[in-house]
């Protein structure tokens, strides 16, 4: 076996050291070329090439420091924001995975001189939060994506909108308490002196008012008799219960009127719930976007999976290619008169219906319930981005 050949042990674990990292004392930016051990490096600083590309640098060294300083910059921020989001971690974790990549950029051709400098620059021009521990520097993500930003303001609207519902619905059902209350006639006890006319009589109380009546009436009949004492009896239980029975309409209707209130109060807040996500398991929709190329735009998939309410993972109808898509690039597909569909926004969000008809105008329809408590229920001017074909 030949000293050069191919599998001979030495061009093996030539093969395997040049797959892995080197040292960095032994790497060469400008070039972009890293040497396996001194000889080789001393070997390429003497070589051709090296020296025109010092030629190069020499001529404008600020522009080449500028270029790599941007690079580094740039790849270790996309690490950081794809890799941890916007959470707390150590420079030195994020900085030992960005430079296991044997392409990247080296720091010693930055304006950087240390990894701390470099954290600190972060902090200072606002891409980074960052503080000092006794465990060392920490850095966290500041996401200024307009994608990012106009999310978060609009779930803060969207829970600003839920509190001032709270608000209005408590309102509602204090000035309801408030009008009941204003009904009713309270009762205002009169207090009178306690006076004794004869010294020898007995006081007594009588705290119950039945047993008043009952006096009064014992009273009646030694005067008026007891067929006298039926007839008073009987109107006394006439009025009564006409007294009662009206009193229990009225109530009825007061309790029945808030309540109708309240369910055409709580029917025009479920017209108003809607949200900024609308994806939705097994229903049909379109790829709207043309950054996939010709193949995917205008074409169909269903939805198979919904990742954090806002991205979706489909499945091409003719391909049966799987995509992870945003929900911006997709949008609904509404099928003919008599199909399924599944309403997607709104108060009747989640609910299943069949497409009843189409309105081209206004670019709405009409459905009937099929599930749910509301079954049965027709649904008119509910726009085409609320419901979409169900598979």
């Amino acid at each position: 076996m030949g000293k050069s050949d191919f599998l001979s042990p030495k061009a093996i674990a030539n093969r395997i050291k040049s797959k892995g990292l080197q040292k960095l004392r032994w790497y060469c930016q400008m070039c972009q070329k890293q040497c396996r051990d001194e000889n080789g490096f001393k070997c390429h600083c003497m070589s051709e090439s090296h020296q025109r590309q010092l030629l190069l640098a020499s001529e404008d060294p600020q522009q080449f420091m500028d270029y790599f300083s941007e690079e580094f910059r740039n790849d270790f921020l996309e690490l950081l924001r794809r890799r941890f989001g916007t959470k707390r971690v150590h420079n030195n974790i994020v900085y030992n995975e960005y430079i296991s990549h044997r392409e990247h950029i080296h720091m010693n051709a930055t304006q950087w001189e240390t990894l701390t400098d470099f954290t600190k620059w972060l902090g200072r021009e606002g891409f980074c939060k960052v503080d000092e521990t006794p465990k060392g520097w920490y850095i966290q993500y500041i996401d200024r994506d307009p994608e990012t930003i106009r999310r978060q303001q609009e779930q803060e609207k969207k829970k600003k909108q839920d509190l001032d519902d709270e608000e209005k619905t408590a309102k509602f059902i204090e000035e309801q308490v408030r009008r009941g209350l204003e009904g009713k006639e309270q009762e205002r006890p009169v207090y009178t002196e306690l006076n004794r006319e004869n010294d020898e009589e007995k006081v007594a109380f009588n705290l119950n008012k039945g047993a008043s009546t009952s006096v009064a009436a014992s009273s009646k009949t030694s005067v008026l008799g007891p067929s006298a004492l039926k007839m008073v009896g009987g109107a006394g239980s006439v009025k009564r219960k006409e007294s009662a029975h009206s009193s229990g309409q009225s109530k009825e209707k007061k309790k029945k009127s808030a309540l109708d209130e309240i369910m055409e109060f709580e029917e025009e807040k479920k017209k108003t719930a809607r949200t900024d996500y609308w994806l939705q398991p097994e229903i049909v929709v379109k790829i709207v976007t043309k950054k996939l190329g010709e193949k995917y735009h205008k074409k169909k998939a269903v939805v198979k999976e919904v990742i954090d309410k806002y991205t979706a993972v489909v499945k091409m109808i003719d391909s049966g290619d799987k995509l992870k898509l945003d929900q911006t690039h997709l949008e609904t597909v509404i099928p003919a008169p008599g199909k399924k569909v599944l309403v997607l926004n709104g108060g009747y969000r989640g609910n299943e219906g069949i497409l009843e008809s189409i309105n081209e105008k206004n670019f709405s329809a009409a459905i009937i319930i099929e599930s749910g408590p509301l079954k049965g229920r027709r649904i008119e001017g509910i726009q085409y981005e609320d419901i979409s074909k169900l598979l």
